[in-house]
């Protein structure tokens, strides 16, 4: 793998998963995600993790695993992607001790807002943040439940530098590896690291 991008579900590490190892913590995670065939369209495997969060005990390790990611790289605040990343980053920033912002589709945020546009496979997309939501200086990690192509995690990346921010890293539930979004990260990264606790 790239210098400062890893894969946690991969590493055999012990301990900093609340208090689980990353292998045991893998196995939890995926027994209570559900494979869904022919959704949204035929064809597609749909990974749903509503079990996952349905199921105290494993939704907890989740947390406590993105927490200690967060304390781990030093971030001061937490970025969530809309919509499934809000479920997994506010409960991770609580749990780690500091802020969540939301990261959402155009449109979405009152106030003054920063947005990027990024590439879609057929058109374009935009997210935004509030303008204020980042101070100079901040460490920030992205957390998200799915990384695929990585388009909306890689715009998110440039808010947060934009915003003045520093990227602490990206955290995600799940990569679907044989989309390529870590190759496509890899350029907006830089040395901040990409942390995967499942990869399929």
């Amino acid at each position: 793998m790239s210098a400062g991008v890893t894969d946690a579900g991969t590493t055999g590490e012990a301990d900093g998963f609340g208090g689980l190892g990353a292998e045991e913590l893998r196995g939890l995670l995926l027994s209570r995600i559900q494979d869904v065939p022919d959704y949204p369209k035929p064809g597609v495997m749909f990974k749903d993790i509503t079990p996952l969060l349905a199921d105290a005990a494993a939704f907890g390790a989740l947390t406590d695993a993105l927490a200690e990611v967060c304390t781990r790289h030093r971030a001061d605040k937490v970025v969530g992607l809309e919509a499934r990343g809000f479920i997994l980053a506010a409960p991770a920033a609580v749990r780690a001790g500091i802020g969540f912002v939301p990261v959402r589709k155009a449109g979405k945020l009152p106030g003054a807002t920063l947005g990027q546009a990024y590439e879609l496979e057929y058109g374009t997309a935009e997210i935004e943040i509030h303008a204020d939501a980042l101070e100079p200086g901040d460490r920030v990690l992205v957390i998200d439940d799915v990384l695929a192509t990585g388009g909306t995690a890689e715009a998110s990346l440039q808010l947060i530098r934009r915003a003045g921010a520093q990227v602490a890293g990206v955290a995600v539930l799940m990569e679907l590896g044989f989309l390529g979004g870590r190759s496509r990260l890899l350029g907006s990264l830089g040395s901040a690291p990409l942390e995967a606790l499942i990869t399929v």
